[in-house]
């Protein structure tokens, strides 16, 4: 019975499964072999998801964009109901539809038919083990409302390591940083295959990223640092800072546009001493503009990773309103993220009871992992190791099929 192969990741997912001896990856949308894990539910139409469901967004299309959802594992928000695509349900019955969908665009393309699927999961959904099992129960049915009737799983980064490629004997460690987690494996290649020695991970992701970038840059341009002049009496209070959190929070921006919020922003507005920033604040919340504002801290991150400064144009908020962003003030915001990154790299090699100057190479896998602070960080634990990159975004879902396989 084939098995399908399935990275269901934060911020992308990508399906794949053994043909005639080869990994053969599903095209999810026009030609691509990894699709945004992203939804859009338009009023009155049938949900959206990958590309076409940011482009609904970019578009004003009136209805709910979701992204991130892998991140609401294993809590109680994920089964909630509310009130989406024109009836009431929960977010594990949308991650059951998004499953779905890959699963029939895999059976279309295959002429197969897929109840067997080899799913990745991070080495930690969460640090309590309790609420970890939780969000891997929670996958799993998923995975079985979608239509498979055997669900299993393998921690991602032992995936990306039995498709990564080097010498015979060589002690490797995978550095697979996705979108809402961080994990690590210590592995050795052997004439008959990859031995995996010991796995380790965190729950950090480049989703933490966006938000500490969006924290220090685009949120006080809504307000975030400011004062409020008090209803009664002298004085001032400090403007309350839970709704930047979620504002920059990609899986909470969705539950912020309600009639409550938009009171209470109001009220925000009323009494604000730098009045102009907290009605931009206003304009973000009645228009639905979270997204977009997330989108352009996510680009000024990328931008910046490369040759020189960026911008993160806010112009969708305010006109001209842009941000100059350089590789400094990303480092600065990032700074917090470096310590939890290297004591993890650290704590994955003390399992393996390794050296960090025992490892010949390590291999980035995930998105995030193109980072400059993540590559710095790996290149300081194990400085004489030969850093080399992955197929950053389809090494977890190839070691996968040829896990399933």
């Amino acid at each position: 019975m084939p098995r399908l192969a399935v990275d269901f990741g934060t911020s992308n997912s990508a399906v794949a499964y053994m043909d005639g001896g080869a990994v053969r990856r599903v095209l999810l949308e026009h030609g691509e072999d990894t699709l945004p894990t992203a939804v859009f539910f338009p009023v009155g139409g049938a949900m959206q998801i990958g590309r076409a469901a940011g482009q609904a967004l970019i578009d004003g299309v009136e209805g709910r964009y979701m992204r991130a959802l892998k991140s609401v594992l294993g809590t109680p928000l994920f089964h909630e109901s509310r009130l989406m695509g024109g009836r009431r349900q929960t977010l594990a019955d949308v991650v059951t539809a998004f499953l779905k969908r890959l699963r029939d665009m895999a059976q279309d393309q295959s002429g197969l038919s897929f109840d067997a699927v080899l799913s990745g999961r991070p080495v930690r959904f969460h640090h309590d083990p309790v609420r970890d099992q939780q969000a891997e129960d929670d996958l799993r049915a998923c995975y079985v409302a979608a239509g498979f009737t055997t669900v299993d799983f393998l921690f991602e980064p032992e995936a990306a390591a039995l498709s990564s490629v080097g010498n015979s004997g060589d002690l490797g460690l995978i550095v697979d940083i996705g979108g809402g987690t961080s994990d690590f494996t210590v592995f050795r290649r052997g004439a008959n295959g990859v031995e995996v020695i010991a796995s380790h991970g965190i729950r950090l992701g480049g989703t933490d990223f966006d938000r500490a970038l969006s924290l220090t840059t685009a949120m006080p341009e809504l307000g975030k640092g400011t004062e409020l002049r008090r209803e009664m009496g002298e004085g001032r209070l400090p403007v309350p800072q839970a709704i930047y959190t979620d504002l920059a929070t990609w899986s909470a921006i969705p539950f912020l546009y309600t009639r409550e919020t938009e009171r209470m922003v109001e009220d925000l507005v009323k009494f604000a001493v730098e009045r102009p920033k907290l009605e931009r604040l206003q304009r973000v919340i009645r228009d639905h503009l979270g997204h977009d504002v997330a989108f352009a801290v996510e680009a000024g991150k990328i931008a910046v990773n490369g040759d020189g400064p960026a911008q993160i144009d806010l112009s969708v908020v305010e006109r001209d309103l842009s941000l100059r962003l350089t590789k400094g003030g990303l480092n600065a915001a990032l700074a917090e993220f470096t310590d939890p990154l290297k004591m993890t790299i650290y704590e994955t090699l003390q399992a393996a009871q390794v050296s960090p100057m025992q490892i010949g190479s390590v291999v980035l896998v995930g998105g995030s992992s193109l980072m400059r602070l993540v590559q710095d960080t790996a290149q300081e634990v194990c400085p004489t190791a030969q850093l080399s990159r992955s197929e950053a975004f389809t090494g977890v879902v190839d070691g996968l099929a040829l896990a399933a396989g």
